[in-house]
């Protein structure tokens, strides 16, 4: 029976290929039948509504193979993961291949316990929604090479951090640049009721906390008790070996350190506005601190990922310098690709991955699902725990569709803004339980962008015989999302039986 089992199980790169081939049809089908759905669209700059109707667009037929035809180079090469994964994985590769990362997780490993290790990797995978997707191209492989130095299964570590990227996606402690997209629709419909309202940018800062801290503690405790049982085993066949500290490697920590403050102090003094010659990386244009951080303009955002690319060539190189591992130019020139060696599936993963997600989008299902789910709350109703408990389900169901969160927002805010004012419940408590139904299912869909690295690492640590399953890796974020997104629930519905202000100036009632 196991023998059949391994024999039917399904490639991921065939599974996308499926994913993509129902999509096609099904989209046909919806168009079809009519599938349509309309809703009062806002203005988030005069404030006016216009009513829109969306329709699902047939890609069964000439137009719609011509679109997946002539968009699909232009789409790959512009698709995000591709290139974040890549300039980084040229970074993480110096600081492997120098030893940096050896040394460094190797003495992590030994003085900490495995539950620390594995709360500070979730914790921060959770909070780094601060900078926007890049949390996915570098936890993920950091923590893939943590827990391997620490003798651990690396799958785990993977699938512990994708859960605390998506699980943490709508938590933000500091105010994010997608809460404060999402903040102006959320405004802007508020001002539709009550034309004196404001939000503030801490509104939200208490329960975020709250949330960031119990998410992270909770993950943890499902990784180190249920998934630790229910990944692919993984064998270390080297003898473990005790790594000894010489001199070369304590120059080499010391030098890597030293240059690696001395280019954070350079790029922190870069972003605090006001001093003598600083704040050269912001977007001025932005009223927001954080958007003059993360605006689409500034050189901060735009540049993002290559400055965190150089900070670790930097660490590698001064490692390597001072540790005498790297004694030459070649020997840089080497370390640098290091990490690019074996990333042939991971290629195809993503070009797959991204030609699903261009073609889910251009049906425009998940828009008109979103529509059709949002309207629900329109009817007037629901109020109190019933209120919150739907708009928490409709924003849960519709981002397995549509992942993009100020998109979403920008449909589902319409009728829940209203609704939650009209029931005396105030409008940045509708955009967190919206946020924190984001968290429940975000890590269930393999429409996310990031999902083809998580499942391209996970391809890359597997030891079986056989290929693991799309939907294998989906499962195992099945217990994350169940049991976190039950618990944030709870906190909400909580937090308005017990009344206290969710943040700064943030209310649960108007």
């Amino acid at each position: 029976m196991n023998k059949f089992k391994e024999k039917i199980t399904l490639n991921p790169v065939m599974t996308f290929l499926i994913l993509i081939l129902i999509t096609i049809i099904l989209s046909g089908f919806l168009n079809l039948i009519g599938f349509e759905a309309t809703y009062n669209k806002i203005d988030v700059e005069t404030g006016e509504y216009t009513v829109t109707s969306e329709s699902v667009e047939s890609l069964l037929s000439l137009s719609g193979i011509k679109y997946i035809f002539t968009s699909t180079v232009s789409n790959f090469t512009a698709f995000t993961p591709l290139s974040m994964i890549i300039i980084v994985l040229i970074g993480i590769g110096i600081m492997e291949k120098s030893g940096f990362i050896k040394t460094t997780f190797t003495i992590l490993t030994k003085y900490c316990k495995k539950y620390t290790i594995t709360f500070w990797l979730v914790f921060i995978s959770v909070i780094m929604s601060i900078a926007g997707d890049l949390g996915y191209v570098i936890m993920i492989p950091l923590a893939a090479l943590m827990f391997s130095y620490g003798r651990r299964n690396p799958i785990l570590g993977i699938v512990a951090v994708y859960a605390g990227l998506t699980c943490g996606s709508g938590i933000s402690i500091l105010l994010t640049s997608v809460d404060s997209e999402m903040m102006r629709y959320t405004l802007a419909n508020a001002l539709s009721i009550d034309s004196n309202y404001t939000l503030g940018t801490m509104c939200f800062f208490f329960i975020m906390t709250i949330a960031a801290l119990l998410v992270s503690f909770v993950i943890t405790v499902i990784t180190e008790r249920i998934s630790v049982n229910n990944v692919e085993k993984y064998e270390f066949k080297d003898e473990k070996k005790e790594l000894r500290l010489g001199k070369r490697e304590y120059r080499g920590l010391i030098f890597s350190i030293i240059a690696g403050a001395i280019y954070l102090l350079i790029f922190i003094y870069n972003i605090i506005p006001g001093l003598p010659f600083s704040g050269n990386l912001l977007d001025y244009t932005q009223d927001f601190y954080i958007d003059k951080l993360f605006s689409y303009d500034s050189f901060f955002s735009n540049g993002f990922v290559f400055i965190v690319t150089i900070f670790f060539v930097i660490l590698g190189l001064f490692y390597g310098i001072g540790a005498k591992t790297i004694k030459n130019n070649n020997d840089f020139c080497e370390d640098l690709t290091h990490s690019l060696d074996g990333t042939g599936r991971t290629l195809i993963l993503i070009l797959l991955g991204s030609i699903l997600v261009n073609v889910f989008k251009k049906t425009n299902i998940g828009t008109v699902l979103t529509i059709t789910l949002s309207n629900i709350i329109g009817n007037g109703s629901l109020s109190g725990i019933m209120l919150i408990v739907a708009l928490f389900l409709i924003s849960a169901i519709s981002s397995l569709f549509q992942t993009g969160s100020v998109a979403k927002w920008a449909i589902i805010s319409t009728t829940a803004i209203p609704a939650f004012m009209n029931g005396s419940l105030s409008p940045e408590f509708a955009q967190v339980i919206a946020r924190f139904g984001e968290c429940a299912t975000l890590g269930l869909t393999p429409l996310l962008a990031y999902f083809t690295i998580y499942i391209a690492y996970i391809e890359k640590y597997n030891q079986q015989d056989n290929p693991v399953s799309l939907f294998r890796t989906l499962r195992y974020q099945l217990v994350y999302s169940l049991i976190v997104g039950a618990i944030l629930l709870l906190l909400v519905v909580g937090w308005y039986l017990i009344g206290i202000p969710i943040g700064i100036n943030g209310s649960i009632s108007t």
